[in-house]
This record gives structure tokens, sequence and C-alpha cells, in this order.
């Protein structure tokens, strides 16, 4: 069997691994023996395979490897879906109380109840959404739970 081929097998077996372990340290040794492939396909001999194998793998689990962990650790800088919700603004549609009532927030209609059960929001108060759960959004009225933190 060709090296080249070798190395092209090691680097699709140790792709298909780091898929199902997401440490980052598999797939950069797989991007090496890639690496290697070319190599090999090109005709220098083993050692220089082994040599560029060598240092491509260490150069990326030195250099890439603690990029990869450090993006992976950020906060997501932007919400989706319902937490994109949280400390909006809504419209009182129909008069919120523990049992009924419906909101608009950002252009969607949802169904509501107070965040403070014994709280009755009248229709046409602005108010600030402090929690989803489900397709339920809690409010509060007014804004300023929110800002204030």
């Amino acid at each position: 069997m060709d090296g080249w081929l070798v190395w092209l097998l090691l680097a699709l077996l140790l792709g298909a691994v780091e898929v199902f372990t997401l440490t980052a340290a598999l797939g950069i040794l797989g991007g090496a023996a890639l690496l290697t492939a070319g190599v090999a396909a090109i005709g220098f001999s083993a050692p220089v395979q082994f040599v560029v194998f060598t240092l491509a793998s260490v150069l990326g689990l030195v250099l890439v490897r603690p990029l990869a962990h450090e993006h992976l650790r950020k906060p997501q800088s932007v919400r989706f879906g319902v937490d994109a919700l949280l400390g909006q603004s809504g419209y009182v549609l129909r008069e919120v109380t523990r049992h009924d009532g419906r909101v608009r927030i950002a252009g969607e209609e949802w169904t509501a109840r107070p965040f403070d059960d014994t709280q009755v929001i009248p229709e046409g108060t602005t108010v600030e959404v402090l929690r989803i759960s489900g397709s339920t959004a809690f409010v509060y009225p007014g804004e300023s739970l929110w800002k204030s933190q």
C-alpha cells in the first residue's frame, strides 16, 4: 500500500473520531496526517514524512488547540430564539393576570403572565420580558428591572 494512502486513511480515521470527541486534538492530528499524505504523494521518503507529521502535529497542538479552546469557552455574544426576547419591551394587548393575558413582543403575539403572580397588568401597558417558559412570556410593567443591573 502506498504511503500517501496510509496517511490519508489515518487522517480520515482521526477526523471521524474527532467528530465524536470534540477535543480538537484529534482533528489537528488528522490535519497533520492529511498534510503528510500530500508530502508522501509528492514522493518524499518515510523519514521526511514522519518529520512533517511531527512538526505539523506539534505546531497545531501548541498554536491552534489553545485558540480553539478559548473560542469554545467564550460566552455566546449573540442571543438566539427566545433568549433574544429577554429584556425586550412588549405591549399588553389583553389584560395580563395570573390566568390570562396577551402581549406583543418584537412584532409577535405571545401568551403572557405577570412575573409577580399578584399583579394585574392593564391593556396598553408597556412591559418588559423577564422569562419565557414554553410559549408564555412572563412580564413586568415598565423597563426598570434589567436596565438597573
